[in-house]
């Protein structure tokens, strides 16, 4: 199976999924709970849930599935895949809870420890970013479609970068790592694929996460940002890769618009 001839299927299902948050998200009925990490999740992460590995278990019985509702896998079961979909039925649980609007799907298909395609839908958008590997990274609003590209900044347009924060976390602690934070504008958005689409379609030119995440928040996003001219590594600026520790925790990480700036210098990590 190519990444190529099951994608519309995939972002069908994304799309799905994305409805049915909507319609709980809208109908403001929803049941929430605290699980065992101190994180939330609601009637909407599971119905979504259930949506995506059932029609993922169809459309390609042979691939294993891994969602962070589904996620107690122990390494010596996932090691053995070669290839598998990373899963988070709703990214950005907390701004779903608190009213914003900015979460997403999140489907990546991961092969030997690197994604290779990845879809973020936005349910209240119905905006789809979708990449596969060597094919070019896209957004899809309706019936339009276009191929996105980061911004490449040269190293003389580094005193103005353009940094996406979070709504709920203090700027100041991502400003810190920065060595000229009071050149930055800040770009507010929820959800941790949301910051990332923003920077690989150039309205952001970096997104600094700090803070706990899991393999899932990420993989469709890193291989998105990677297709449209960026990168997405740890915030010690080596390549994040998955599947190859017990803990599917990830470490604290930055999104990257232009590779060829010296974030080394940049940074104060």
């Amino acid at each position: 199976m190519k990444p190529e001839d099951v994608i519309d299927q995939v972002i069908g299902i994304a799309t799905e999924a994305g409805e049915k948050i909507r319609e709980i998200y809208l109908n403001g009925s929803f049941k929430r709970e605290i699980k065992s990490d101190n994180t939330p999740v609601t009637s909407a992460d599971l119905a979504a849930h259930d949506i995506i590995c059932q029609q993922l278990a169809a459309l390609t019985p042979d691939i294993p599935i891994l969602s962070e509702e589904a996620a107690d896998i122990p390494l010596s079961v996932r090691e053995t895949w070669k290839r598998y979909w990373l899963v988070d039925p709703l990214d950005g649980t907390g701004e779903f809870i608190a009213g914003s609007g900015d979460f997403s799907v999140i489907i990546a298909l991961v092969e030997h420890n690197r994604p290779i395609m990845g879809i973020v839908y936005v349910p209240m958008t119905k905006v789809c970013y979708y990449a596969i590997a060597g094919l070019g990274a896209y957004k899809r609003d309706g019936k339009n479609e276009i191929r996105i590209t980061s911004k490449q900044l040269t190293s003389n347009e580094t005193d103005n970068l353009r940094l996406a924060v979070s709504r709920r976390q203090d700027p100041q602690s991502v400003l810190k790592l920065l060595n000229k934070p009071n050149h930055c504008e800040l770009v507010v958005m929820g959800g941790a694929a949301l910051k990332s689409c923003l920077v690989a379609e150039g309205r952001a030119d970096c997104y600094v996460r700090l803070g706990p995440t899991g393999e899932w928040d990420t993989g469709a996003a890193q291989i998105i940002i990677e297709e449209a001219g960026g990168a997405l590594i740890d915030i010690n600026l080596q390549p994040m890769t998955y599947n190859e520790r017990e803990s599917l925790e990830n470490p604290n990480f930055i999104v990257v618009g232009s590779t060829n700036l010296p974030w080394d210098i940049l940074l104060t990590t």
